[in-house]
């Protein structure tokens, strides 16, 4: 059962789901939160020890996971309605 609006899943000829999302944005997404936790976490770190460098480098590695964690989020949305690709 799907709820109203949501379109059931589709499967391939050979029974695997196809997903709107490609494995490598929902990879990019999954990895890069529990990557940007750990950024932050470090950062705020270095931030109590007064270590200036740490708290500066967790900082852009911060910003490079937000883009690419956004990156990732925009090619899902910028697929074409209907389309889906196998997973997995």
């Amino acid at each position: 059962m799907t709820a109203e609006g949501e379109m059931p899943e589709e499967t391939s000829a050979n029974g695997k789901p196809m997903v709107a999302a490609t494995p490598r944005d929902v990879v990019h997404i999954r990895l890069g939160s529990f990557a940007l936790i750990a950024v932050i976490g470090l950062g705020v770190l270095g931030l109590v020890a007064g270590i200036t460098w740490l708290t500066v480098a967790m900082a852009v590695l911060a910003v490079i996971v937000i883009a690419d964690i956004a990156l990732a989020v925009h090619r899902q949305s910028r697929a074409a309605p209907g389309t889906t690709t196998e997973a997995g």
